[in-house]
């Protein structure tokens, strides 16, 4: 998936890219948590930390690639990441932010919260770029060293991406993942429910973990 620059300003620097239009945030969030919308997540140049209590995913595929795109001066950038993609995943108390230090006003944290009260959140066909991943994790029907997109599997690789024949893969019937934290590049989704969407911009505020 290519990060892409959105906007010149140092504001936008730190925005939350959920959809190609750039809609208004709150309609955004307001379709977001009726499952109106696609979704993607990414950020110029900058990796951000997700947080959940638990992940429960159906149809795993995990594979090596590299996150392409651009920082905000538009030189281009690359980052080795696992792709991990599932039919289905359900997130309990999900935890999304990014830290930008803002000239004049100091540390600006974006911070987005769902699924906390009660109800998790629901993504389809999503897809994480990750660079780094910390859980406790439980799989089902494990099969290590598959190929990448492999036809009797539910999930395809990333559309756009392009694996290695020598890099690791494997996929699962289920993963289940408690205590998660995870820095990533981008987040892609085909629907993405969001239950009490929670979006802040909070100066000096802390990160997810």
């Amino acid at each position: 998936m290519n990060s892409q620059v959105r906007g010149g300003t140092r504001w936008k620097r730190f925005a939350l890219v959920m959809v190609p239009s750039i809609a208004a945030t709150a309609a955004v969030g307001v379709g977001l948590a009726q499952g109106a919308l696609a979704a993607s997540f990414s950020v110029s140049g900058q990796d951000f930390k997700v947080s959940a209590d638990q992940l429960v995913g159906e149809d795993l595929i995990q594979y090596g690639g590299v996150a392409e795109g651009h920082d905000l001066k538009g030189n281009p950038q690359h980052h080795p990441v696992t792709i991990s993609g599932f039919k289905k995943a359900t997130i309990t108390n999900m935890c999304q932010s990014l830290v930008t230090p803002v000239p004049g006003l100091g540390n600006i944290t974006l911070q987005l919260r769902t699924g906390h009260k009660g109800e998790p959140a629901v993504a389809s066909n999503i897809y994480l770029d990750v660079a780094e991943l910390d859980a406790d994790a439980y799989f089902e029907q494990l099969d290590i060293g598959v190929a990448v997109g492999d036809s009797s599997h539910a999930t395809k690789p990333q559309p756009g991406t392009v694996a290695s024949p020598y890099a690791f893969s494997q996929r699962a019937k289920k993963a289940v993942l408690k205590n998660v934290e995870q820095k990533a590049w981008a987040t892609t989704a085909g629907t993405f429910s969001l239950p009490d969407l929670s979006l802040r911009l909070i100066k000096d505020g802390p990160s997810c973990y």
